[in-house]
């Protein structure tokens, strides 16, 4: 297979793995932390209504999700890329990143939260699933 292809297509299976590991992280959290009485989670207007109703431990699921897809599609990324392995995983958490920063822009979390998130949960993890990907 083309090197270039690989590459591509290692970039392409880390984002869409790491998604689902976000998505499923986030599916399951209210079953591990509760939402607040009253909050409806399965919509972003309801997401907006509820934030002030959000306790920092509601935060915890969102930023695993965050963080965990972030690290698996990187390390993934890794596996099946031919060349310039830290650079694809990086790659991936750009990408993470991007949808990170939409993310902040269109839920008014609080900014610590949001400097957390976008600080800690993309790039780092990014860089760890590489180098754990590289071992």
């Amino acid at each position: 297979m083309n090197p270039i292809f690989r590459n591509i297509l290692a970039v392409i299976a880390g984002t869409l793995l790491g998604s689902v590991i976000n998505g499923a992280i986030v599916a399951v959290s209210g079953h591990i932390i509760p939402p607040p009485a009253g909050a409806v989670l399965t919509t972003v207007e309801g997401l907006k209504a509820s934030m002030h109703l959000m306790e920092p431990k509601h935060f915890l699921m969102p930023f695993l999700a965050h963080a965990i897809g972030t690290l698996v599609g990187a390390f993934l990324s890794v596996k099946i890329g031919v060349s310039r392995k830290i650079l694809l995983a990086m790659i991936v958490g750009v990408l993470f990143l991007i949808g990170g920063t939409i993310n902040v822009m269109m839920l008014p979390s609080p900014i610590w939260f949001n400097v957390l998130d976008l600080v800690v949960a993309y790039i780092p993890m990014a860089y760890l699933g590489a180098r754990l990907g590289i071992r």
